[in-house]
């Protein structure tokens, strides 16, 4: 049966090792993070501190800073120019606080430079919500109705959408890496050896975007798979 071969066919072992691969980069993050979050940066300023002087010095005085709660829940947000940060950043003086907020403040002048890739995720966000939202309902639905291999492939178009997301978000995160190391190596934040020390944090966590990207194609290459070879 179709639905069978959804839920429990031999192309499970895509999502297995897709759920794999994020578990393991999420363990990875969080390692290095506490790893390097040992470490009290030299200068002992702090994650918002340093945020507010790479933004001024960015030109961006109109970004606000806010402390959110959680850890590593740490984002900018281009429609009201607020660069949040978490619980594990705002205060923390480490070098991997620092980092994080670096990286942050690389989003922010993304932002400020119309950096294309960044424009593209924004533009696709709406369609990415809808694909999200309605894929999987659409699929089922298809699937309840006869095998409708229409609706089935409008479903499977809609998750492309998010594959799609997690493909653009890559170039947005990397670069934004960048621009924190490239700050940060100038030695008015961090000190020559505690450079590396970000970068290793700042890998960490875009192996994250790697893994979910990863992780999204493996699932749409299952849903092609099943439904290529089931249909009439």
């Amino acid at each position: 049966m179709y639905g069978y071969g959804l839920f429990w066919g031999p192309s499970i072992i895509l999502v297995v090792i897709g759920m794999l691969i994020s578990m393991w980069a999420s363990w990875y993050v969080n390692h290095t993070f506490r790893k390097y979050d040992q470490f009290t940066s030299t200068r002992g300023v702090s994650g918002a501190e340093a945020a507010r002087f790479i933004l001024d010095n960015a030109g961006l005085q109109n970004v606000v800073i806010n402390q959110i709660s959680g850890k590593l829940t740490d984002n900018y947000n281009p429609s009201d120019k607020t660069l949040n940060l978490s619980e594990s950043t705002y205060n923390a003086t480490s070098v991997a606080a620092i980092g994080v907020a670096a990286h942050e403040c690389g989003h922010a002048i993304q932002d400020q430079k119309n950096y294309f890739p960044m424009r593209i995720r924004s533009a696709i966000v709406p369609a990415v919500n809808i694909g999200s939202n309605l894929s999987f309902p659409m699929i089922v639905l298809g699937m309840i109705l006869g095998m409708n291999h229409t609706l089935i492939m409008i479903g499977i178009w809609l998750f492309a959408l998010v594959v799609l997301f997690q493909v653009v978000t890559l170039p947005v995160e990397f670069n934004a890496s960048n621009r924190a190391v490239s700050i940060l190596a100038s030695g008015q934040l961090l000190n020559n050896d505690e450079v590396p020390m970000v970068k290793h944090v700042l890998l960490a966590a875009a192996l994250t975007y790697v893994a979910a990207a990863l992780s999204t194609a493996l699932q749409l290459l299952r849903l092609i798979l099943i439904f290529g070879n089931n249909r009439e």
